[in-house]
């Protein structure tokens, strides 16, 4: 049974609806039942509450009244594919009083009572949800966006950092050749290369512990330490002191270490001074005899005080088509698919193999030659410097 008022046609609430309300009444979710013509015959309590409209303003009154034309034609779509499937269930929105809009998840079900069908329509209140989902996506365009902070200040670093990597070059009678390979963006390696005067020629390679920015950034306030030292024609027993005390008195705290190399030629005299401080041997090769072996005689600087030795120097007459080579352990410590390192007798081989070919193309034929051994991609920075005696 029906009755009309105006234009609106009120059905009255159908028995099984009534013997129903006690029990919707006490869920936790929203419901509403609705006729054919979506017109809203009961709301709990919760339902109510949810929008904030009152149970006089919803009851028989056509709910389009309630939403914006576009959130109107999305809810019957949906409407019509629960009265054809018979359920559905979609995100949405309720409206609340004063024109908020509460975010809800829709779960409608259609019955059918004495010919006529009903809606059944259950609202979970997903705002907590949707408000932690919104904080997320802030959260995440901000750690986007500081992503790409961080990945531009990356690349300028880079680009600093290869700065500072020495170029090729000819020298009098000498010719250098360097290369440098970061495992990161950047790295802890660096290599330079200082003239003095038209005489005098010093070279360095220094690997600094670890990986990444702070390997970097200790490696760059050392490459400023050393090339002052080497600048001002400091020996090399001195400058190992300065540097060691350096680490350990003023950046202490950044528990790095560094190991280094460092050669300085005598173009007149044709000599050379080596030392090192707990790096990989360098290596001299020589025409008709295997790769002499320089040692480091100091140990690796910025853990003890007392790591420089007095005799810390090592001199070499240098000949005619010698090859002096730097290099950091990245080029050492390297493994194949055995499981076995290179280590510097595997260097040593593959430096007197690569010694035969022109001095242009021996840089090259020891990376090379590193490469074929090595299993995968390099997982160390890498550093090598070769001098060619003409």
């Amino acid at each position: 049974m029906s009755v009309t008022t105006g234009d609106s046609i009120k059905m009255e609430k159908p028995e099984w609806l009534s013997q129903m309300e006690a029990v919707l009444e006490v869920l936790n979710e929203g419901v509403i039942v609705a006729n054919e013509r979506l017109q809203i015959l009961f709301a709990n309590t919760r339902f109510l509450e949810m929008t904030g409209i009152s149970r006089e303003e919803l009851i028989y009154f056509d709910p389009s009244q309630f939403y914006s034309s576009q959130e109107w034609d999305f809810l019957s779509r949906q409407t019509d594919a629960s009265f054809r499937i018979g359920r559905n269930r979609y995100n949405f929105v309720l409206p609340r009083k004063g024109g908020g809009r509460l975010p809800v998840i829709v779960s409608t079900r259609t019955i059918q009572n004495s010919g006529a069908k009903f809606r059944i329509a259950t609202f979970t209140d997903i705002s907590e949800q949707v408000r932690a989902e919104e904080e997320l996506r802030t959260a995440n365009v901000k750690l986007q966006n500081r992503q790409m902070e961080i990945e531009e200040d990356l690349r300028l670093a880079a680009r600093v950092q290869n700065s500072l990597a020495p170029r090729s070059l000819v020298w009098g009678t000498m010719s250098v050749d360097a290369f440098y390979h970061p495992v990161h963006s950047i790295g802890g390696d660096f290599a330079l290369v200082n003239s003095l005067d038209q005489d005098h020629l010093s070279l360095l390679v220094c690997d600094v512990s670890g990986h990444g920015i702070g390997s970097a950034l200790v490696a760059n306030r050392i490459y400023s330490e050393t090339t002052a030292h080497l600048r001002s024609g400091m020996p090399f027993l001195e400058m190992f002191r300065e540097l060691n005390r350096f680490l350990i008195e003023d950046i202490a705290a950044s528990g790095m270490f560094v190991t280094l190399a460092a050669a300085r030629i005598d173009a007149q005299r044709r000599s050379m001074v080596f030392a090192g401080a707990g790096h990989p041997p360098a290596m001299l090769a020589r025409q008709g005899q295997g790769p002499l072996l320089l040692e480091s005689r100091s140990m690796i600087l910025g853990a003890l005080p007392d790591a420089v030795d007095a005799t810390t120097n090592l001199e070499v007459q240098l000949q005619s088509d010698d090859r002096i080579i730097l290099y950091t352990d990245g080029i050492t410590e390297v493994f194949n698919s055995r499981g076995e390192m290179l280590g510097i007798e595997g260097v040593q081989e593959i430096v007197r193999q690569a010694s035969s070919l022109p001095p242009h193309e021996m840089k090259q034929g020891i990376l090379d030659g590193v490469a074929a051994w090595r299993e995968g991609s390099p997982t160390d920075d890498v550093s090598l410097m070769l001098v060619h005696v003409r």
